[in-house]
């Protein structure tokens, strides 16, 4: 619609728009909906409102004006002509005032009587005015309809945001995770949430009125005193003081029947206003009470697993540790001796292999209750680790005292055990040593104490012995092998040997096995027995065995790529690179490294180490046959040696051990081992390898019985690299049954 505005209203807005104060806009101009059914006076207002910046909508009657009302969003203000035909202004305002519609309305009078415009301003109209009109008398109406609109519609919001805003507080306070509370300045409860309840079973009008000492362990009640009557505030204010309250509900998280252990906090209220006699006076206290029960429990324990074997619920390492080093103190203050005894248990581990780990710990838990009864007042029991055990012996006036102690220990583990229908024996042996003659600090008597087990470990088992100085030489002497050994790692000093594997029927080079080889720079060639112990006990193992089989992998794998795809490989694996958790992934992963074929790789395993982790190692042996690696059982027939788990496991060959070989000497039942070995084999459709072979008579029993792979001196001893690529590149030719051995020997001989 095209608006012509009134000449006289347009200039009268000129004149007076340079001083007039515009309306308050705030997010957007005012709206102003002009309902008048005069064209001219309704076109003229239009105009003159667009000049000032207000909204302008135009309705030529008041049916047009309900019509509009309809819609959202309404026009903040209305300017009502009331004489108008059909719906008057009237009944405008009427239908309006029963709408509630968020808008005002200011009246225009022309010929109606004074009774029309005061029954408007009754019905609901904010204002009038009589027209005709001046300009500014007409801007300065709509800013007072406008100021008065702002100001309830800033009323109303802020009362809608005061209840949202109480909801809310009442909903968190009630739902609040901690019990919230209010106390008067005698300590009596004003106010508690719903928290109350859940936490301590009490009902919240049943703890209003009380005073907090019905709710407080008698125990803690000075400490309660103390944070709740104290009159604190800002950084004086308690905060996370635990206290014990009494409680109707079932004990939680391990706590007691009855009881919450919560964190409370408490700060004073003091008045602010007032006379000034009144000012800052103490209110009461508000604060709130945390449930930390089951943490509390929780970091029990964890304190108890950090200072406790969990097995036997003897102390650990660390704590004996602490004891000792106080008993050190105290000993040395008082000028008296102590003793510490070292304890490690003969046989444990041949019990912990054979029959498995729950047997194992059963077996520690008896021997520790034992152990436990072997103690004198005063004394502390740790177990260290594995099978070892540690006494304090805290004041002893002589060595015959820990030697009593020893020798009792000795007796009591002398009468078996029984362990699921198990009859177990298990010995110890004992290391003594004595503060201050074998040393003055706690790693230093520990160690003494250790190096005289080991003496007597060395004697037989079994026994006791007190640490002397002379001891120390060979301890010493391992303990650089093992810094050696460390070094030989770091230098690339360890290398494979190998061995080879000879087929019987046609004379040739079938596989190697690669055995661990030392160069030391200063004492030369190092054999296996020399450090492989020493790894195994250092945990040295792993890294040893990972290095020579990534570099008999890679050996293996030159030899297939030039000429000899044929060629296997047995790689020995201890049961602690077994037991890591990549071992799987790690083995796959350097077989694609070093491009040797893993249909062509044979794993050893010997029988103690299946049997050790049974349902921990067949799923990571069935993972590596799925992708061709064949698993062997390395000397066969010297532990368990039973058709139950050789059905069981993923084996695919048996080793008959040299010891069995060397009781080949003739045609007699001293060989009858070998005999049903190699039956059983061919029963279970497994191939079948023998190991120290050295003599003709050995490998034509072993021919004759049906074992057509062999290893042994015989043929050659462990070689390294260049010497095993001789002996490949020589050969070893078929002959006729008289002269195969000879020959077959001649050709592998470095």
């Amino acid at each position: 619609m095209t608006m012509t505005p009134d000449p006289g209203l347009v200039s009268l807005a000129a004149g007076l728009s340079a001083g007039a104060d515009g309306p308050a806009v705030e997010s957007r101009p005012t709206t102003v909906l002009i309902v008048d059914d005069q064209p001219r006076m309704r076109e003229s207002l239009g105009a003159l409102l667009g000049s000032r910046g207000y909204g302008v909508e135009l309705a030529d009657s008041g049916g047009a004006a309900l019509a509009r009302l309809e819609r959202a969003p309404v026009p903040d203000l209305i300017l009502l002509d009331l004489v108008m035909p059909g719906t008057s202004g009237l009944d405008v305002i009427a239908a309006l005032a029963a709408r509630e519609l968020d808008t005002r309305i200011v009246v225009l009078s022309g010929a109606a009587s004074f009774e029309h415009v005061k029954r408007a301003l009754t019905q609901g109209a904010a204002d009038f005015l009589r027209k005709p009109f001046e300009a500014e008398e007409l801007f300065t109406t709509l800013a007072r309809v406008q100021r008065a609109l702002d100001l309830e519609r800033r009323a109303r919001f802020a009362e809608k945001r005061l209840t949202e805003s109480e909801q809310l507080h009442r909903f968190m306070i009630d739902h609040a995770p901690d019990m919230v509370y209010l106390l008067d300045p005698e300590g009596c409860f004003t106010f508690v949430n719903d928290r109350a309840t859940a936490l301590l079973g009490w009902a919240r009008d049943a703890l209003l009125g009380r005073h907090f000492r019905d709710i407080v362990h008698e125990q803690d009640l000075e400490v309660a005193q103390f944070v709740l009557n104290e009159r604190r505030t800002g950084d004086r204010a308690s905060r996370d003081v635990e206290l014990r309250l009494r409680s109707r509900l079932p004990a939680r998280g391990g706590g007691v029947q009855g009881e919450v252990v919560a964190e409370v906090t408490a700060t004073g209220i003091y008045a602010v206003g007032g006379t000034d006699s009144r000012r800052g006076a103490f209110l009461g206290t508000y604060g709130h009470a945390r449930d930390v029960t089951e943490r509390k429990r929780a970091q029990e324990m964890v304190q108890y697993q950090a200072y406790h074997d969990l097995l036997t619920h003897l102390p650990n390492r660390a704590l004996f540790h602490d004891r000792l080093e106080l008993a050190v103190a105290q000993a040395r203050r008082n000028k008296v001796r102590l003793a510490v005894m070292f304890l490690d248990l003969d046989r444990f581990k041949v019990v912990n292999d054979t029959l498995g780990h729950t047997v194992g710990d059963r077996l520690l838990q008896q021997v520790a209750e034992r152990l436990r009864n072997c103690l004198r007042g005063g004394d502390t029991l740790a177990r260290l680790g594995g099978d070892e055990f540690c006494f304090l012996l805290p004041d002893v006036a002589c060595r015959e005292d820990a030697a009593g102690v020893a020798q009792k220990v000795l007796d009591g583990l002398a009468t078996p055990f029984q362990v699921e229908n198990h009859e177990l024996f298990v010995g110890a042996s004992i290391g003594i040593s004595v503060y201050p003659d074998s040393g003055e600090s706690v790693e230093v008597l520990i160690q003494s104490a250790d190096i005289a087990m080991y003496h007597i470990k060395g004697r037989g088992k079994n026994g006791y012995e007190f640490f002397l100085p002379e001891m120390n030489a060979k301890f010493s002497s391992l303990l650089a092998l093992e810094r050696e050994l460390r070094n030989a790692l770091a230098m690339d000093e360890l290398e494979p040997f190998f061995q080879p594997q000879v087929d019987l029927d046609s004379g040739a080079i079938i596989g190697v096995e690669a055995l661990a080889r030392w160069r030391h720079p200063e004492r030369g060639l190092v054999e296996p027995i020399d450090f492989i112990p020493l790894a195994e006990e250092t945990g040295l193992i792993v890294q040893v065995d990972r290095c020579i089989q990534r570099k008999a992998c890679e050996a293996v794998a030159a030899w297939q790529r030039g000429g000899r795809p044929e060629l296997t490989l047995s790689l020995n694996v201890s049961a602690a690179q077994m037991e890591q958790a990549d071992f799987v992934e790690a083995m796959l992963a350097m077989f694609e490294e070093t491009g040797v074929r893993t249909d062509s790789v044979k794993l050893e395993i010997t029988e103690s180490v299946i049997m050790r982790e049974m349902e921990l190692i067949v799923p990571k042996l069935r993972r590596l046959g799925s992708k061709g690696v064949r698993i062997g059982i390395d000397d066969f027939g010297t532990g368990y040696s039973s058709l139950s788990y050789l059905q069981r496991f993923p084996v695919d060959m048996l080793k008959i051990d040299r010891s069995f070989v060397n009781d080949i000497r003739g045609d007699g039942d001293e060989a009858s081992i070998v005999n049903a070995i190699i039956h059983m084999a061919r029963g279970l459709g497994l191939d079948i390898v023998a190991e120290g072979v050295e003599s003709e008579l050995q490998l034509r029993y072993l021919q004759q019985q049906g074992c057509h792979q062999v290893q042994g001196y015989i043929f050659s001893r462990p070689v390294d690299r260049s010497g095993l690529e001789g002996c490949l590149a020589h050969g070893m030719p078929r002959a006729d049954p008289a002269d195969r051995t000879s020959r077959l020997r001649r050709a592998g001989r470095v």
